[in-house]
Order: C-alpha cells, then sequence, then structure tokens
C-alpha cells in the first residue's frame, strides 16, 4: 500500500512510519452545523503568544475511527489568518492532531442504523495544543486539501456502494435460484427474472463508472489529465443509488427472509443509505456535476 502525505519533510520523517504501522489514521472535517457546508466550521484555531503552537477549540463530529485512531487530519479556522471572517471558508487550516496532545478528547460514539463496525464519533478540543510545525502546506490553506480529499474519497465511496450492490445481487441471485415457489425456482418467475436483470445490469454500470473515475484520478496525478471531481461525484451518485435500489430489491426477493438477520442482504440494505450520504450527499454531488457541465457549454 501507498501512503501519501501532503506535508513537509519533518512531516513526512515523523509520522509516515507511523501510518505504515498498525497505527489508525482519521479525516476530521464535519461539525454539527457544518456539513454539507463545510466552510461553516465553527472550529477555531489561535496562535500561541510564543509562536510554538496552536490553541484549537470546538467540537467535530461523524469522525470515522474517531475511536480507534491514533492519528488526525482536523480542519479549523486560524482567526489570526487575513482571510478569517472575510471569506467564507477564510482561515481554514489544515492540523496533524495526535490523540495523546493536551486538551483533545474523543466525545461520544454513535449508535448507527448501518456501518456499525466502523466506529463514528465526535472529538472534542479544549485548548488542544498543537505544535506550529503540525499545520499541514500552510496557514489558512486548508480548504483545497479538504476538497481535494473528497474528490479522491468520493471514488473510495463509490467503490464501497459497488462492493454492497454487488453483494446484494449475488446473495439475492443465489436465494432465487435455490428457493422454489409453485414448483419452480423464483428465479424462473418473470417478475423474479426482470429484477435480477435489472440489478446486475445496474451493478455492471456502478463498476464501470467506478473504475472510469479511478482511471480519471490516475490520469490526473500522473499524466498532468484534468480533475476528477466530475467523474468522481458522478461515480458516488450512481454507485451510491445503485447500492440503495440493489439492496432494497434484495430483500424484497427474499421475502420474509431478507428481514431477518439469518441472510445477509438486510445488512446489505443498512449499510447501503450511508453511500448517499457521507463525503457529500447525493444532492451535493448533482451540484458538483451540474457545475462542472455548465463548464463545457
Amino acid at each position: 500500500m501507498t501512503i501519501t502525505l501532503h506535508g513537509n519533510e519533518q512531516q513526512k520523517a515523523k509520522y509516515l512510519p507511523m501510518l505504515a504501522s498498525d497505527k489508525l489514521g482519521a479525516y476530521s472535517l464535519s461539525e454539527a452545523g457544518a456539513g454539507t457546508d463545510a466552510a461553516a466550521m465553527s472550529c477555531k484555531a489561535k496562535l500561541s503568544e510564543d509562536g510554538t503552537h496552536y490553541l484549537l477549540t470546538g467540537e467535530k463530529m461523524w469522525v470515522t475511527n474517531g475511536v480507534s485512531a491514533d492519528i488526525y487530519v482536523l480542519f479549523a479556522k486560524d482567526v489570526d489568518h487575513p482571510d478569517y471572517g472575510v471569506k467564507k471558508h477564510g482561515g481554514t487550516t489544515a492540523f496533524i492532531v495526535e490523540k495523546t496532545f493536551e486538551g483533545f478528547t474523543v466525545g461520544k460514539k454513535e449508535d448507527k442504523l448501518g456501518i456499525r463496525s466502523s466506529d463514528t464519533c465526535t472529538l472534542v478540543l479544549e485548548n488542544c495544543k498543537v505544535p506550529v510545525e503540525n499545520v499541514l502546506k500552510a496557514p489558512g490553506k486548508g480548504f483545497p486539501i479538504a476538497m481535494n480529499a473528497l474528490d479522491n474519497s468520493r471514488i473510495g465511496i463509490a467503490a464501497q456502494g459497488l462492493g454492497i450492490a454487488q453483494g446484494a445481487y449475488e446473495s439475492a441471485l443465489k436465494y432465487a435460484h435455490e428457493r422454489e415457489a409453485f414448483g419452480v425456482p423464483i428465479a424462473r418467475h418473470q417478475m423474479i427474472t426482470s429484477y435480477l436483470a435489472d440489478m446486475a445490469t445496474q451493478v455492471e454500470a456502478a463498476r464501470l463508472m467506478v473504475y472510469k473515475a479511478a482511471w480519471t484520478k490516475e490520469q490526473h496525478y500522473h499524466h498532468n489529465g484534468h480533475r476528477h471531481s466530475k467523474e468522481a461525484s458522478m461515480a458516488k451518485l450512481f454507485a451510491g443509488d445503485t447500492a440503495m435500489w440493489v439492496s432494497e430489491r434484495a430483500v424484497q426477493v427474499l421475502g420474509g427472509y431478507g428481514y431477518t438477520t439469518d441472510f445477509p442482504v438486510e445488512r446489505f440494505f443498512r449499510d447501503a443509505k450511508i453511500t448517499q450520504i457521507y463525503e457529500g450527499t447525493q444532492e451535493v454531488q448533482k451540484l458538483v456535476i451540474a457545475r462542472a457541465i455548465s463548464k463545457d457549454v
């Protein structure tokens, strides 16, 4: 696995060995009032009088791996930055925060509908001391880092949606060939056949869109191709909706059994929903796509 840290050489020397070991990392952007509108974050960072560290104050929410992580890439607004208060995202700064830092506390762990094996929690910052060396790139330069991370992670969420859809489809297909009704496997009944055909088609279409987004990302980083924002959003939008639709159909194919924990489709159904929400809701993906295609006119 290749690990990339977009920091200075001192940061790379310190943190890459940690990330290459058994330590986990987490990404912390969202807040209670700053989810879809990430620029509305209220978490503040103020430089100490001696200039050696920042003091971070606020709460972050929906942090995946928040309980288990040792290192966090966390965003806050530098109140001393010239752009703070001038631009909506002005002063947004990315920090590398360690769990052991003074003033850092892991807060409430969320009890979620799905992806229950992944911990999600709140982080509480009470004058959390972060060395100035732990600023990524530069003060006030954090917002592009956050947006770039979202472009990349949306492809990962699209792949997650694809995997959920594939699992749900395979479970439904297997069950449909084993379960008999009116003397024949239900896979031979026209209505179920129609479901399975549509499921297979949507899964395949989602797969090609995920591959296209991943390829475009590679072209962007390694061959100076265009930025992959549109392709990433298209893949997430379609794969997330596919995961939800296919898993719901899978529950329907299994009938009463699909509603029980004896079969995996109920979990696919619960896990699918989050792919339409995190890393930007489906509505946000449509905004990104609409803005991108408007540039082509």
